[in-house]
């Protein structure tokens, strides 16, 4: 089985500082893939490079059998890519069917059916439809911007620092809603995340990340453990 993702040598600035320094990683079809590091080690730089909002100076991205190293961000989405970023970018003013329909005219075509099946999933949203987004709770938000990006009908989900801010019992009802997308939706999930226990639960491989490197894939048991810091310092 050819991987789904291939990312070799990748490179990215802000301005002249340097950022990502060859990141290298590849993941399969259905896989979700753990990134793991401390803050300012470059994982949110790498979605962000591999979404194409920023570009890269170096190196190559393979998505689905195609180099998409060059392509504008749109054009990645339309081939399956999505974002859900950190601090979760909603639209407050948008009620939340809205925030939904703003997702769908990112896709390749625009079918309002995919609503009804993004919200099977998010039993907790359906009762909100009519609320405007900024009167949600962080979790909601999390929980609306996810489904939000749900309605590209994406084949990879880059999800950044999703408990971030987030009440516990709000994570519980995300891994669970995460494990079972992963089954009904056919996804593979590229996952930022510091909080362990989220990590650990979701992801098949959890890799570290050190100033702007892949340093390795992280053992289980560290993981489970609590032990990382090797890891990923």
């Amino acid at each position: 089985m050819s991987n789904l993702l291939n990312v070799v040598n990748l490179k990215a600035n802000y301005g002249r500082v340097p950022i990502l320094n060859g990141v290298r990683f590849q993941m399969a079809p259905g896989e979700y893939l753990g990134i793991l590091g401390h803050n300012g080690m470059g994982k949110t730089t790498l979605m962000r490079t591999l979404m194409g909002t920023l570009p890269a100076t170096d190196g190559s991205v393979e998505f689905d059998g195609r180099d998409i190293t060059r392509l504008k961000t749109h054009e990645r989405s339309r081939l399956g890519l999505g974002l859900v970023p950190q601090g979760r970018d909603i639209f407050p003013m948008l009620s939340v069917r809205e925030n939904l329909r703003m997702g769908l005219a990112s896709a390749p075509r625009e079918d309002p059916q995919v609503i009804d099946d993004v919200l099977a999933d998010f039993p907790r949203l359906v009762r909100l439809l009519d609320r405007r987004g900024g009167a949600l709770s962080g979790g909601e938000q999390q929980l609306l911007a996810l489904a939000r990006c749900l309605c590209t009908r994406p084949k990879l989900i880059l999800l950044d620092e999703p408990t971030e801010g987030i009440q516990p019992s709000i994570i519980e009802e995300m891994i669970e809603t995460l494990l079972a997308l992963k089954a009904r939706w056919d996804l593979s999930m590229i996952i930022v995340e510091q909080n362990l226990e989220f990590i650990t639960s979701l992801s098949d491989r959890v890799l570290g990340i050190q100033k702007g490197r892949i340093t390795g894939e992280v053992d289980r048991g560290d993981l489970l453990s609590g032990h990382v810091g090797m890891a990923v310092a």
